[in-house]
């Protein structure tokens, strides 16, 4: 994002829709949820979730997540961290339909998780490799593709 905030003030307040406008539209608790990165490359999504000290998948984004991935070449991060700083303490993927186990991590290990994606993309991969979450994958480009 380009965005100043010296020169054209905050995001937040000038650009980011208010979602909550909407909580009428649905029964209960329930409404939109923000989408904190997504990026579209060679036909396939890659979606970032960031959560901040203490945050939590709920159900329903655990369960939009294993959709949006099953049967594609779509991938979701999960970050856990402090998006002030970048500091990040760890991650998860979901991938093929199913949400690769947390693991302890920085923000280059999540670059690198990103990158061996997009190298997918680019080498023609068929999607059926399965990402751990150190952006390895059990697949033919396994292990030594993803360094």
């Amino acid at each position: 994002m380009r965005w100043d905030c010296e020169r054209d003030g905050c995001f937040n307040l000038k650009r980011r829709p208010k979602i909550e406008a909407f909580a009428d539209c649905f029964p209960g608790r329930i409404n939109f949820g923000d989408v904190d990165g997504l990026v579209e490359f060679g036909g396939n999504f890659c979606l970032l979730e960031w959560k901040g000290a203490g945050g939590r998948l709920r159900d329903g984004q655990r369960r939009s997540y294993e959709t949006f991935t099953k049967g594609n070449g779509n991938i979701v991060f999960v970050v856990y961290g402090n998006a002030e700083t970048m500091k990040v303490e760890g991650y998860s993927v979901f991938w093929q339909g199913c949400n690769v186990k947390y693991r302890e991590a920085d923000i280059e290990t999540v670059k690198a998780g990103i990158r061996k994606w997009v190298r997918r993309g680019t080498d023609g991969a068929n999607g059926q490799e399965r990402y751990l979450a150190d952006g390895r994958t059990t697949g033919a480009d396994s292990i030594a593709a993803s360094r």
